[in-house]
């Protein structure tokens, strides 16, 4: 028998850990951070309920840190393997690990400095250099081969669309066909191409971050002229928590359609990320992955004032609206948006807008839900400024899509496993799927063992 370990990914949508073992070979697929709130956080500086020396390999579905960030410390814990993953994952991963053992690091000194953290003194979860460390693990795969991971076990990786790279995973081990969804991506999408069709599976793991809902039929072009045309006109700054890779790349296409079309004003705009200024650059690399042409590449930075230094960002802080501002991270966890809902967040001339889901107790989730303060660093910072959440624009495939994703398999799966979903999302998924294809499912519990 094979036996699939649900390590993370279970009962939240961050973490995302499956450790699959047959006749003594371990291979781990996704190896991602847990992000939210402070008792999932807590798991990432705990044992990960396996020996990383003995693994044979992980296989990665994409780059985004609640899949991939997790990988310096299992290279820093003992793994010796080789990280399979497709070539635009790999690339992704280079800038994504690079920038979140920095911003580890510069959390720590931060902290350190102004004395805020319950730890004497804060360290970082893990650092640059053990981040490059991990980097050199990453083997790349082409789309659509099949690869073989060790005597026992072959993948083959298969576009999911949602960002740059993203791919399902089809794993042939002890004569059992598993795959992996990974985060799907919509059906129609600006930037990404739609998923791959699922194909033959005889179990299926596939996340549910938006298994209890349908995303708005609202044009996404028209809800960001309407919010930055309203918030420019009274002299405010649109300030845009974004995910660097994904959502960015989303909202610049957005916006440089819309200043080209006449239907915002150009007022000054900047991209301050330094990671995702260079996954932007990445999509100019990576033409298949995407629907945009080389021009559209070109044009979506163009009119925009990219932000690299932090004495540059900075000076954000100094200037007065009318501006927009595209900043990470899109949850409001970390990074430079931090310091500008310091600055911004409290006038109330002023909007956030969100474009993606927001994980439960991060800072996002508290502003959409109506928060009138969030910490930050320490400190209460009231929230005047007006919070748009736009669900039109979220990379993930709705309930819907993704009931329409698993209806192109062309077997009949004798399990499937509902996970990378909050509790509400991934019951309501599993009773639809039950209900209306007549599978049979399982919600698995954080750290529980099944045999497929």
């Amino acid at each position: 028998m094979v036996r699939v370990s649900f390590l993370g990914g279970t009962g939240t949508v961050t973490g995302s850990k499956y450790l699959v073992e047959h006749q003594g070979t371990r291979v781990l697929v996704d190896c991602g951070l847990f992000q939210g709130r402070k008792e999932l956080r807590t798991r990432n500086w705990d044992a990960p309920g396996f020996d990383p020396a003995t693994l044979d390999a992980a296989l990665l579905t994409h780059a985004h840190l609640d899949h991939s960030g997790y990988l310096p410390l299992l290279v820093k814990r003992g793994f010796k393997g080789r990280v399979y993953a497709s070539e635009a994952t790999a690339d992704l991963c280079e800038i994504m690990l690079r920038d979140a053992g920095y911003l580890q690091e510069e959390a720590a000194r931060y902290a350190n400095k102004h004395q805020f953290s319950k730890h004497s003194p804060a360290l970082p979860l893990y650092t640059a250099r053990d981040a490059e460390t991990s980097l050199r693990h990453l083997e790349p795969v082409a789309f659509d081969a099949d690869v073989r991971v060790s005597d026992h076990v072959r993948a083959r990786f298969c576009r999911a669309g949602h960002i740059l790279g993203a791919a399902s995973v089809h794993l042939s081990v002890g004569g059992r066909r598993l795959l992996f969804s990974g985060d799907l991506g919509r059906r129609v999408d600006p930037v990404m191409n739609p998923p791959a069709a699922a194909g033959e599976a005889d179990v299926i793991v596939v996340e549910s971050t938006y298994g209890d809902r349908k995303h708005p039929d609202a044009d996404a072009h028209d809800l960001v002229q309407r919010v930055v045309s309203k918030t420019v006109a009274g002299g405010g700054v649109v300030l845009i928590p974004a995910f660097a890779v994904g959502r960015t790349q989303s909202i610049l296409r957005i916006l440089a359609d819309l200043r080209r079309e006449g239907r915002i004003p150009h007022v000054p705009t900047f991209l301050n990320s330094p990671m995702a200024i260079n996954a932007t650059e990445l999509f100019c690399r990576h033409h298949s992955e995407h629907r945009l042409s080389p021009a559209q590449c070109t044009e979506m930075c163009s009119g925009v004032t990219l932000v690299k230094t932090a004495e540059e960002s900075k000076a954000l802080n100094q200037r007065n609206g009318p501006m927009v501002i595209v900043s990470a991270s899109g949850m409001a966890t970390g990074g430079r948006i931090l310091h500008h809902l310091v600055r911004f967040a409290p006038d109330p001339a002023n909007t956030v807008m969100f474009t993606g889901f927001q994980a439960p107790q991060t800072r996002g989730a508290s502003m959409v839900q109506g928060a009138t303060s969030v910490k930050i660093h320490g400190s209460e910072v009231p929230i005047r400024a007006t919070i748009v959440e736009l669900d039109s624009l979220s990379a993930h495939a709705d309930a819907d899509e993704i009931l329409t994703w698993l209806s192109t398999t062309t077997t009949t799966p004798s399990q499937v496993f509902v996970t990378h979903g909050e509790p509400d999302a991934a019951e309501a998924l599993a009773a639809r799927i039950r209900g209306e294809i007549g599978w049979k499912t399982i919600v698995p519990a954080f750290e529980s063992i099944h045999e497929v």
